[in-house]
């Protein structure tokens, strides 16, 4: 745990130092700069739950970075390791995250520790309800306040759980399905808001693929088509950035897990072994592909593309000489250190960074948040007058020009936008304009010539913006 804690520590100071950087190009005032960089604020609690006849503590983390913008943002992680400066890391990521996507939240993040694998349910929910609670009572959740959202160790139940538990604390609220996002459908929740970090990772790819300037730097033809690719991790983003990937032509060669990694030039059947590994518990085994036993070495693999998409330092100062990757897309947050980014981009890697590329899953959490405080689906109103409009065009065309369009091609045509259809429009759309403003800071700002300074620079930019629009600063 010691080791953890050190990680979290690093990572933290890893972010700042990217910060830092990107910082000392900007002309606002120093303080702005200070209170950019600031955690605003860090709430910790112990609280009591009850477990098998005796009583356990529990610690809970809730930082929240910046208040540019209400309400603040996060997701909340369950782990052993969950400690403060991680915490506060992934908060920090979150504020300039929100401003590069324009997705008007401050940073926020939260955690607790606890072991989500071995924990029975019913204990889970017990201190799932109770941290809400903790949160509840000093104001730390609402949404005008701080939504939070699902992250490593939580996902759609725990969120239900605590959407349910600040409900009961504020009965009559309309708006309360609000103070959490990443809700079962059921409950509030938004359709595509599950594959929505993967996508995100997909479409921030294929932006990048599609960049023939940057890509002739690495010698890689344009599209994703025939990409040689590398994952980590084939938890909820990891599968379906690998699965948008593949259906989009590219061939996953490697995946790495924490039991071991697969392998394989042909390309590997992702949906196949994402059953394979619910079926046995391991991705090793598969049939048609190469074992390997420490899942580490696969990052060191020669491939096109690497997708870390599990936890932060992956790739450090000891290995990032080996990496043989052009291209390192970070579906995770903080998967490479500070040290590890100056010896990868002297050996010309592109790094397609997390604050940017893993920005799908906030962007459609504030979808479901708009859904929520106005309360209606999105597409209820229009897509039935949408498809009406479209087969009487089809008519129109039919009868003035005598040809007749197959019912295939017509369903096609006439199909109304429903809630699914306008997320990934508007998901795709968020993602292609944030790559554009990145790349545009490395046009215009002399001295910037990777992504994540760029990135860092966009957002940092963005939030001065904010507070000198409340004349608190000059």
């Amino acid at each position: 745990m010691a080791n953890e804690q050190v990680q979290g520590k690093d990572f933290y100071e890893s972010v700042l130092r990217f910060y830092d950087h990107a910082a000392s190009f900007s002309k606002l005032d120093p303080g702005i700069i200070a209170q950019i960089r600031a955690c605003n604020s860090i709430y910790k609690v112990n609280f009591p739950v009850e477990v098998d006849g005796h009583v356990q503590v529990f610690e809970g983390i809730r930082v929240q970075h910046s208040h540019h913008k209400l309400p603040s943002k996060g997701g909340i992680r369950y782990s052993v390791y969950v400690d403060e400066e991680e915490v506060m890391a992934l908060a920090t990521l979150m504020t300039f995250k929100c401003a590069l996507v324009d997705v008007p939240f401050g940073g926020a993040k939260g955690g607790v520790k606890i072991n989500p694998r071995t924990t029975p349910v019913n204990i889970l929910e017990r201190v799932t309800r109770r941290y809400a609670t903790e949160l509840i009572k000093k104001n730390l959740i609402g949404p005008g306040m701080d939504v939070p959202a699902p992250d490593y160790g939580t996902g759609s139940r725990e969120m239900a759980w605590i959407a349910d538990t600040y409900q009961t604390f504020k009965y009559g609220d309309t708006n309360a399905l609000g103070c959490v996002t990443g809700k079962p459908v059921g409950q509030g929740g938004i359709r595509g808001r599950t594959e929505a970090t993967g996508l995100g990772v997909f479409y921030g790819l294929r932006e990048l693929l599609l960049d023939e300037p940057m890509l002739a730097k690495v010698g890689l033809s344009s599209g994703v088509a025939g990409k040689r690719i590398i994952v980590q991790g084939l938890g909820n983003v990891g599968y379906y950035a690998a699965k948008f990937c593949q259906e989009a032509g590219a061939l996953i060669i490697g995946i790495a897990e924490r039991e071991g990694g697969v392998f394989s030039e042909a390309g590997l059947d992702v949906e196949a072994l994402f059953q394979h590994r619910q079926q046995t518990g391991s991705v090793l085994g598969f049939a048609g592909a190469e074992d390997v036993a420490e899942s580490l070495d696969l990052l060191e693999r020669e491939c096109d593309v690497l997708i870390p998409a599990a936890l932060e330092n992956q790739i450090h100062e000891g290995n990032a000489d080996r990496i043989k990757a052009k291209i390192i897309a970070e579906g995770a947050n903080g998967p490479t250190t500070q040290a590890a980014e100056q010896i990868l981009l002297a050996k010309g890697v592109i790094i397609l960074p997390d604050l940017y590329l893993n920005a799908g899953g906030v962007t459609v959490s504030y979808f479901e948040w708009l859904k929520n405080l106005s309360n209606v689906r999105f597409g209820r109103m229009g897509k039935r007058a949408e498809e009406g409009a479209m087969r009487r065009l089809v008519e129109t065309i039919e009868r003035t020009t005598g040809k007749i369009i197959s019912p295939q091609e017509r369903q096609l045509i006439v199909h109304g936008a429903d809630e699914i259809d306008l997320v990934h429009s508007g998901l795709e759309d968020t993602m292609i304009t944030a790559y554009q403003s990145i790349r545009k800071v490395m046009d215009d700002v002399e001295g910037i010539t990777d992504l994540r300074t760029a990135a860092f620079y966009s957002a940092i930019e963005k939030i001065g913006v904010s507070y000198q629009s409340l004349g608190i600063f000059p």
